[in-house]
């Protein structure tokens, strides 16, 4: 009973893996070449590549290493590429288009 229920969070962490390396790969494809030049980071066609070898290493290889290869350049661009590539693109922010010192309310008016 208790290898049926690793066995069960096993394949619940496999799902996860592979979803998290399809949506970064998906996002990826989505913004322009020219973002990815302007943010200073590696060209479209590298983290099309690098996300689509993790996608494919979490459908065709059942090595836990390399699925977690595959998950840690997941995390690198959602935590360091993409939010990069919202700010060149003018997607950065909430979405709204408001400056830096607007709060989850509205515009900081200092107490006044």
């Amino acid at each position: 009973m208790l290898m049926q229920g690793f066995a069960g969070l096993m394949w619940i962490l496999y799902l996860a893996m592979l979803g998290f390396a399809v949506v970064a790969f998906v996002m990826a494809a989505l913004f322009r070449d020219d973002a990815y030049r302007a943010a200073s980071k590696n060209n479209k066609g590298f983290w099309l590549i690098i996300l689509g070898v993790a996608v494919a290493v979490n459908l065709l290889v059942p090595m836990l290493f390399l699925q977690l290869a595959g998950l840690v350049a997941s995390i690198v661009f959602f935590v360091d590429v993409r939010p990069a590539l919202r700010q060149v693109s003018g997607g950065g922010g909430r979405g709204r288009g408001g400056s830096s010192s607007d709060g989850p309310y509205g515009p900081w008016n200092g107490g006044r």
